[in-house]
């Protein structure tokens, strides 16, 4: 997963609905019939608005935040067809009238992430955000499929969070047949149980469609977003597709929004990442063994984690907690720095006999019936995205080609990987052709922020996009790795994150900045 959310006159709303160069609309229009139906779903939500209440008590937000509704089109070829309700929320800036910009509207990632957590940096007072707060009400969105907005599934939650799991990394021929036959039977269940029609409509052009609805709803004639991980290949696919109707926008750790990459490549990319930054944090464990006395060598570190899944293996921890749970835990280090001392702190506390810590870190928790549904919701989502997004490869020989001749060198994700994309391979609708993102007339300077040691969003992926949209400025963090570098403290990049969204400059040219402080044991 690419894992972490004032009212006008009707008159205006509708202007900045449709504020789009008629030729340009009339061109577009007619050779393509999802861009008429997503004029049609705007200049709709521009009139009706959206009816702000307090957030339903299970959902979480505390007031002042208010949720809402946004009702968009299944299929946008057929706008006056079936309707969904997107759920979304909001905080208003906590500046005056006069310092009010409009709407800041939020995608963490996934795809199957929900950003309605969003408005929460308002109320529990982020420092980071304070300065952006000021200007912007914060609006967060379940994406279709999500959460609150028309949830999808592919199997009964409690069986997919179920474990031990079969162990990633295959000793033979039966164990990759036993993982084929999950896969196919996880594709079957997907749309079994969304259904072909919802299942077809699952991709990212059509979630940049519901944003650009969510844009007009909102009453804002041009739309400022802060995408991270896969937000980022949502932001670039709204840019292409609505490029004139983009104010800012920032991209945070950075898909490769590449047609080949998209999405069989992109993942292989990761698998090679991720073992460059499980290599940076055994470096960095090895470092603190005084603290953690678990190696004082990476080798040593590597030593005990291959001497740990074998344990697990043979004998899962507390009979539930194998290699593939292994693999779920530990991952978070590679992917966010912030896990680095939780995850090395459970790992020392088992080597030291405390084995319980690790079964509470990486087991499942059965009894939390919501949070088991979320979680299978958000993986089916991913998977529904990005099987429908692009083509995949059918043929077995090619993936188990592929995956093995990584696994050599880069063994730490590349068949946990494999697996948990392999229903692509088998899926039961129309794979589509992915968007040729690129600039429009009118698009503004996008600001693009990557650190070079990524291992979800490869730091190419950030490149590629800058060289694709012109005028983009891209603000590198060197020497560091931790995913959605927005969300970190390192003034180099926070002040110009928020000069752009104050004031929509961007330097003359691009920037690198230091990376941020290295965790402390």
């Amino acid at each position: 997963m690419l894992g972490s959310a004032g009212t006008l006159l009707a008159g205006t709303l509708i202007a900045g609905a449709m504020a789009i160069p008629s030729a340009q609309a009339d061109t577009r229009h007619r050779t393509d019939p999802a861009a008429h139906g997503a004029a049609i779903a705007a200049a709709r939500a521009a009139k009706t608005g959206i009816d702000w209440k307090d957030c339903p008590a299970d959902w979480g937000f505390e007031k002042p935040i208010q949720c809402g509704w946004v009702s968009v089109p299944v299929d946008y070829a057929k706008p006056y067809g079936k309707q969904i309700k997107i759920a979304v929320d909001r905080i208003g800036n906590t500046g005056t009238k006069e310092e009010r910009q409009g709407a800041l509207v939020y995608n963490p990632g996934g795809p199957g992430a929900s950003g309605m957590r969003f408005p929460r940096r308002v109320t529990t007072k982020a420092p980071l955000w304070e300065k952006t707060a000021k200007a912007y009400d914060f609006v967060g969105f379940d994406p279709r499929g999500v959460g609150h907005s028309a949830p999808i599934s592919c199997i009964d939650p409690q069986e997919f969070v179920k474990a031990p799991k079969q162990d990633p990394v295959p000793d033979s021929e039966a164990d990759k047949r036993a993982q084929r036959k999950l896969a196919a039977e996880y594709a079957d269940g997907c749309k079994e149980r969304t259904g072909a029609a919802m299942l077809q409509q699952m991709t990212t052009p059509n979630t940049a469609r519901d944003l650009d609805v969510i844009r007009a709803a909102l009453g804002e004639k041009k739309l400022n977003y802060l995408g991270v991980s896969y937000g980022t290949y949502l932001g670039a696919v709204y840019a292409t597709l609505f490029p004139t109707h983009v104010r800012r926008m920032i991209v945070d750790s950075v898909v490769n929004p590449s047609r080949e990459k998209i999405w069989y490549e992109a993942n292989l990319d990761q698998d090679v990442a991720f073992q460059m930054r499980w290599d940076d944090w055994t470096k960095w464990v090895a470092k603190n063994d005084a603290t953690f006395h678990i190696g004082d060598t990476p080798e040593k570190v590597e030593a005990q984690w291959v001497k740990l899944r074998a344990a697990a293996k043979k004998n899962p921890l507390g009979g539930v907690v194998g290699p593939a749970e292994l693999i779920a835990f530990f991952q978070s280090a590679p992917y966010y720095d912030s896990a680095w001392v939780p995850t090395a702190d459970v790992w020392s506390k088992y080597l030291a006999g405390d084995t319980q810590a690790l079964v509470d870190a990486a087991a499942p928790d059965m009894s939390d019936t919501a949070g088991n549904a979320a979680s299978e919701n958000s993986n089916a989502v991913y998977t529904a995205v990005e099987c429908t997004d692009a083509k995949w490869p059918t043929s077995w020989k090619k993936w188990d080609r592929d995956n093995t001749a990584l696994h050599k060198d880069h063994p730490f994700m590349t068949w946990a990987n494999a697996w948990m994309n392999l229903p692509c391979a088998t899926w039961g609708v129309k794979q589509q052709t992915p968007v040729q993102v690129k600039s429009g007339k009118g698009l503004p300077p996008v600001l693009i922020v990557q650190s070079t040691r990524d291992a979800a969003t490869p730091y190419e992926g950030a490149v590629e996009l800058h060289k694709r949209l012109k005028g983009s400025r891209l603000i590198t963090e060197k020497n560091a790795g931790s995913h959605g570098v927005t969300g970190l403290v390192n003034p180099c990049v926070n002040t110009k994150v928020d000069t752009y969204l104050l004031t929509g400059k961007t330097d003359s040219r691009d920037v690198t900045c230091e990376p941020h402080a290295t965790p402390a044991p």
